[in-house]
């Protein structure tokens, strides 16, 4: 019978302090992860199915399958399930709750990000969006930043209000962060040092006018090229790094659409995340650039994860 790894015990493998520096190490190995199958599974509430395979020669070989539901309420937006092979024989290791597993892995690729691009004296975080991903986002930029202070904006209050009493439990937050909601997110943007946008928005939230000089924008929620989490006015003046160019440059509307209408221009994308995590690329250079992160997701961080699970969880089993 295939063990199956729950969310509980996900989470207690994955902590952040191990899961930062292990992705970084799996950005600058070799794994092989084709681009993504996404299919639309219903154009009235933008549902979706994700598969992800990804394998290492020796080693292990995954998939996460993924299912992408915006217009839940009382449930998760997102479902998923990790299927962990052995590469050599095919042998099916073991299933694990994948929505732990991608909430936690995307968290951390944002966090890595954030520590080769946004200012090293970075305090002040911004949450656009308030959902189950929010609290992690968070939690995983103050282990490579020195955040003293998250504000949290969605358009429901109740939402923003229950991200925050989530993050305030959060065992991994440090005790001495002050977080607050906010409902004036023109001036939440002018004070912030880092904004991560984690929505499923069609249409760009944060402006350019709004965002001072020196901010890192970590733009998470947009997964699809109809989708949008910041204007073109932001993209025009921004350096941007991504997650890989195969995904992003394909699936990201916030970068496929200003592409196409000039408003950003290829040589402003600098760098993926394997050339910044192998020192190919330095990262920020200037205290004024506006950073602009863009991830869509990617298998190799799946399949990092999961290795780091089941080594955590078969010496404990």
């Amino acid at each position: 019978m295939i063990p199956h790894f729950n969310q509980a015990q996900v989470r207690a493998a994955l902590q952040y302090a191990r899961l930062i520096p292990a992705l970084r190490g799996a950005f600058t190995e070799d794994m092989i992860a084709p681009r993504r199958h996404a299919h639309t599974l219903s154009e009235a509430d933008s549902s979706s199915l994700l598969l992800m395979p990804v394998w290492q020669s020796h080693g292990h070989l995954g998939v996460k399958l993924v299912t992408v539901a915006p217009h839940n309420t009382d449930l998760p937006s997102v479902h998923a399930i990790f299927v962990l092979f052995d590469t050599q024989t095919g042998v099916p290791l073991t299933l694990m709750d994948g929505e732990e597993l991608t909430l936690r892995r995307t968290a951390a690729a944002s966090a890595l990000a954030s520590s080769f691009v946004s200012r090293t004296d970075s305090q002040r975080l911004l949450l656009v969006g308030n959902g189950n991903l929010a609290p992690h986002i968070a939690v995983a930029h103050c282990h490579t930043r020195p955040i003293r202070h998250i504000s949290i904006w969605g358009r429901s209050g109740d939402k923003s209000a229950l991200a925050a009493r989530t993050l305030r439990e959060h065992a991994e937050l440090p005790a001495s962060v002050d977080i607050e909601v906010v409902t004036d997110l023109v001036a939440a943007c002018a004070q912030a040092d880092i904004i991560s946008c984690v929505t499923t928005s069609k249409t760009p939230i944060v402006l350019g006018e709004h965002v001072r000089a020196g901010t890192h924008l970590d733009l998470v929620g947009g997964f699809r090229p109809d989708m949008r989490e910041v204007d073109d006015a932001l993209m025009r003046k921004a350096t941007v790094y991504v997650d890989t160019y195969a995904g992003a440059l394909v699936e990201a509307g916030d970068l496929t659409q200003t592409l196409a209408n000039g408003s950003l221009v290829r040589s402003a994308i600098v760098a993926e995340l394997a050339e910044l995590c192998a020192g190919q690329h330095p990262g920020r250079t200037q205290a004024a650039d506006i950073s602009v992160f863009k991830s869509v997701g990617t298998a190799i961080e799946d399949l990092c994860a999961a290795n780091l699970a089941w080594e955590s969880l078969a010496a404990n089993a």
